[in-house]
Parts: C-alpha cells; structure tokens; sequence
C-alpha cells in the first residue's frame, strides 16, 4: 500500500499515519474511513440494500473485515432489513487484532500483520470500532494465507472471477467451513487489485 509520498506502508495503521501526516500540507484533506462516522452506512451500507434486493432469504453474509468500516456499515443496514440475518466477519490469521477484540470484547492490538491480504493488515483496532462489531457481528473467522491463495485459485477456474487477497477472503471462509452457514449465502468479493506475483502462485496451483 502506498502513502502520499509514493512509499510503502506495511499495514493499514502506517499507511494512515503516513496519509495524516501527508494531509498537514495546504490544500489536502485526510479522510479516514475506519474512524469517519459517516462513511460506514453512506457506502458499504448499500451493498446490504442490493444483497437483500437480489436474496430476500438471505441467512448469512460473510464479509472481509480490516479497519471494519466495510462491515460496520454493510451490517448496520442489513440488520434493519433482516434482523435474523447472520454477519461474519473474516480477517487473515496473520492479522487477527479485530477477531481477536471481539472475542474478547476490547482492543487487542498486535506486534505485526504479516499476511499477503494487505487490505486486512491491521494490528491497532479502534475501541470504538470494537464495540460496534461486538454488537453487530454475529461470528469471526481467520484464514490462512495459503487458504487465501486457494480461494484466489477456485474464484478464478470456478467462478472466472479475479480477486485480490482480502477480496477472497469471504470465499476462503466459506470453502473451508466443513459446516454450511445456511441455505442462503453472500460471500463479499470485495477487490480485484492482486499482485501478480499472487495471482500467478494462486494459478499455478493443482485444480
């Protein structure tokens, strides 16, 4: 991920201290999607308009989880549509400080996200954020990098789809659960901007 400066990043918490700083220049503005009350049910709360617009049975939604502004949003609308629909949230094993704050129920920062899902890679969980997955999420689930990779791959040969790390994350979910989440399942595919040195290992694997 880049900064203002055209410079790596190495998680999502650098890279917004990096755009912070950037924005203390004349005429830039830093919004920050994670922390900014308006962004959650103004965006990604549409997705669960057209989830529930195309499914109406919708019984569970499985959603990549980084900073939570996606699922925040996403579940705050689809709990006023479907109040039994069930939201899971999924971040990388290597970048588990959200999953780990819900099931703790505080802030559980880590040392380091190292996971090739950089649109996970958070380690520094917002309190705030943290009291609000805990009341609208239903259940967490980590996935490996190597799951990721598959999920990358059955996307690709199954579904002709291509999908960034933490825009498989849902579909890695859902293909190692050996239990279904219901009848009816949405698993967001929230990104398409893979490397492609991950897209390449993600296709050479054995179909």
């Amino acid at each position: 991920m880049l900064d203002g400066h055209g410079d790596g990043a190495p998680d999502l918490a650098a890279a917004y201290q990096n755009a912070a700083r950037y924005s203390q220049k004349d005429g830039v503005y830093f919004l920050n999607d994670a922390t900014d009350p308006d962004i959650p049910i103004g965006g990604p709360g549409t997705i669960a308009l057209e989830i529930f617009e195309q499914q109406p049975a919708t019984d569970a939604i499985l959603v990549p989880m980084g900073d939570t502004a996606l699922i925040r949003g996403l579940a705050a609308v689809a709990k006023q549509l479907s109040p039994k629909v069930r939201i899971i949230g999924v971040q990388a094993e290597h970048a588990p400080s959200y999953v780990l704050s819900w099931r703790e129920g505080r802030p559980h920062p880590t040392e380091t996200c190292d996971t090739i899902a950089d649109g996970l890679a958070t380690r520094t969980p917002e309190p705030a954020n943290v009291d609000a997955i805990r009341q609208l999420v239903d259940d967490v689930r980590l996935v490996s990098d190597d799951q990721l990779l598959h999920a990358i791959h059955h996307l690709l040969y199954e579904e002709h789809l291509v999908a960034e790390p933490a825009g498989a994350a849902a579909t890695a979910a859902v293909l190692a659960e050996p239990q279904p989440f219901g009848e009816h399942v949405v698993a967001l595919l929230t990104g398409t901007n893979v490397r492609p040195d991950i897209l390449h290992a993600a296709a050479s694997l054995n179909r």
